[in-house]
């Protein structure tokens, strides 16, 4: 399988994680009524059957439900798992010694001594600044308790800053999770890709999927009935289901081509990016095992850029 290294010098992967923003959220996500513990550990487990072994979380999803559900499952498996989660800020943890202690509660929550990498959800900055945050995960690389330093929804001046203060230490930058798609290529326009591409640092795509608009399943004639973060979404009103038929369309077109299904020729679409990891979200095993059909082959050049032209106008 094709891999890509995670920053300058961290693991080799494969060019696709999975997310959890989901796992153990019942406010946006409603968990434990369309799905729950044996829905996301199926998934779990399916992602690292399919050779996907990055999976990313967060101290606040599901307020710690998500690390202690993959903390479980890792324990179920021999299997490598490279696990991903951040800090967040808020509410009123500003010094550098929060950043420490949130790190020892997740790595109690994850069930383990060390993980993959350590990111900054947001660069909240009121109190503490980029170069305190910094300081703290170089330590923590040289403790050992994380391998690879992130940063998520930085802009490019933040990323570079960030990366000034680790390079100082002797430590890179690894990543920048922000969002990215077919429908939000914002990243192209506003210098993160690039400065990106020049620091090394490689990108951590999240919502790869548009929160499913990307998927097929919801159209103008046939919209399933929106639950959580989706309802406050105009894009997934009839009328704006309408707008993005041309895109959909070509996603079915090409679907049917190369035997796959829609979701999968978008992820392939970033993937052929280049330093580009998606991590769409799986509830399941099935959705898991759909997420990994991104893998192992590849869109034309021509095919690529008519998706660009496409979702350009939508």
């Amino acid at each position: 399988m094709e891999t890509i290294r995670l920053g300058p010098n961290g693991p080799s992967i494969a060019p696709l994680g999975f997310g959890t923003w989901s796992w153990g959220d019942t406010l946006f996500w409603a968990y434990g009524k369309d799905f729950g513990p044996e829905e996301v550990e199926g998934a779990f487990h399916a992602s690292l059957e399919a050779g996907v072994t990055l999976i990313d979380t967060a101290e606040i999803y599901g307020f710690g439900e998500s690390e202690r559900l993959i903390g479980r499952f890792c324990q179920e498996t021999d299997q490598t798992v490279q696990i991903a989660t951040k800090y967040f800020p808020l509410p009123w943890r500003w010094q550098r010694s929060d950043v420490t202690k949130a790190l020892t509660a997740s790595l109690e929550r994850l069930l383990t001594d060390s993980i993959t990498l350590y990111q900054i959800h947001w660069p909240l900055e009121f109190w503490l600044k980029t170069a305190d945050f910094m300081a703290v995960l170089a330590a923590e690389v040289k403790k050992g308790r994380i391998q690879a330093v992130g940063v998520s929804n930085y802009s490019a001046q933040q990323m570079t800053i960030a990366h000034e203060c680790l390079a100082a230490q002797g430590i890179p930058l690894a990543s920048n999770q922000v969002p990215y798609s077919l429908l939000n290529r914002e990243i192209e326009s506003n210098g993160i890709s690039t400065q990106a591409r020049q620091l090394n640092v490689t990108i951590l795509a999240y919502s790869p999927l548009a929160q499913g608009l990307l998927t097929g399943k919801y159209r103008p004639e046939n919209s399933p009935t929106l639950q959580g973060a989706r309802r406050l979404n105009p894009r997934f009103s009839t009328k704006g289901l309408q707008k993005l038929a041309p895109l959909l369309n070509l996603l079915d077109t090409l679907a049917d081509k190369h035997n796959k299904i829609p979701a999968q020729i978008a992820l392939n679409w970033l993937i052929a990016q280049g330093n580009i990891i998606p991590i769409p979200g799986a509830k399941n095993a099935s959705q898991a095992q759909q997420n990994a059909g991104a893998l192992g082959w590849q869109l034309s050049p021509e095919e690529i850029e008519q998706l660009r032209t496409v979702a350009q106008g939508v």
